[in-house]
């Protein structure tokens, strides 16, 4: 079998050959020779491809389909229930498993177990950040959060879950192996994407923040007027927090395994921040008629 080197550790020599600083591929993935005759030497990294990007293109298929269904009718929980949802699991639960395994269990296995250059230093930074997101999405959020409704419909969190472990395990499998340049700290892509994920990290635990501390003053489970900074002009900024992350990190890792995760965190929340929005107007009749859904002054 072929002997995978990490260009870190050899030279820039194929890097050059890619890509310069801010355009063509920053990377090399996988040990494959597209004119070579599939044989026995090569035969895992074929499998590894064709299993990487037939996921991506699932990834995608499955965006598609989030946003049609979404667009049509709005997943029944939180201010969307209908309250005759049958086989309901602690809401809790389902959510620290859905967003636990996957993201932090499943992504670091097939990233140390399966990743050809786990410890170069950019592939850790890229594992750092992702886990960095799940960590607070699996043991801060839920301890925090004051959910609306203790139950949720079995098959709400089940397809969560299997969403996460193709996106998550595409993701991890493309950053535990990809062999990107030394130079690729300096190229404005990771720059920019980094610039993208942090603002859209501080900006989706600052708006979480505000709902928890509103939700906290109140004793009942009901819903009121979002109110503070972050909600002056749109309804939903915590959701535009994660998508300004999720595009950051696509950007940053230059990769179609993020991009297919951006498009499934747009696909879920365009469509749901419409349906928040639009709810909100129905039950305040005072509601901000200059606040927008997602976008400031455009959606």
């Amino acid at each position: 079998m072929a002997v995978y080197i990490c260009a870190s550790k050899v030279s820039l020599t194929k890097c050059s050959a890619q890509g310069s600083l801010g355009y063509g591929i920053p990377y090399s993935l996988f040990d494959v020779n597209d004119t070579a005759i599939v044989s026995f030497s090569r035969f895992p990294d074929e499998i590894r491809f064709w299993i990487h990007y037939g996921l991506v293109m699932l990834g995608f298929l499955l965006a598609v389909i989030t946003f049609i269904a979404q667009a049509c009718k709005p997943a029944p929980y939180g201010r969307h229930s209908t309250g005759d949802e049958q086989g309901l699991v602690p809401a809790r639960i389902a959510y620290v498993i859905t967003e636990l395994v996957p993201g932090i269990v499943l992504f670091s296995l097939t990233y140390f177990l399966a990743g050809q250059c786990r410890f170069d230093a950019i592939n850790l930074a890229f594992y750092s950040l992702f886990t960095l997101h799940y960590i607070h999405r699996s043991f801060i959020h839920p301890c925090v959060t004051r959910y609306s409704s203790s139950k949720v419909a079995m098959w709400m969190p089940i397809s969560t879950f299997i969403a996460n472990v193709i996106y998550h395990y595409v993701n991890a499998d493309f950053i535990g192996s990809v062999d990107y340049c030394q130079h690729y700290y300096y190229d404005p892509r990771f720059i920019i994407g980094l610039i993208l994920f942090a603002v859209g990290f501080v900006l989706n635990r600052a708006a979480d923040t505000q709902l928890v501390c509103m939700r906290k003053s109140r004793k009942d489970r009901e819903y009121y007027l979002p109110k503070g900074p972050l909600f002056c002009l749109i309804s939903c900024p915590n959701y535009l927090g994660e998508m300004l992350q999720w595009a950051g990190w696509a950007i940053a890792t230059w990769s179609l395994a993020g991009l297919v995760w951006f498009l499934f965190t747009a696909a879920t929340f365009i469509p749901r921040s419409y349906a928040n929005h639009k709810w909100y107007h129905i039950k305040f009749k005072e509601y901000p008629t200059i606040r927008r859904a997602l976008i400031p002054f455009v959606f």
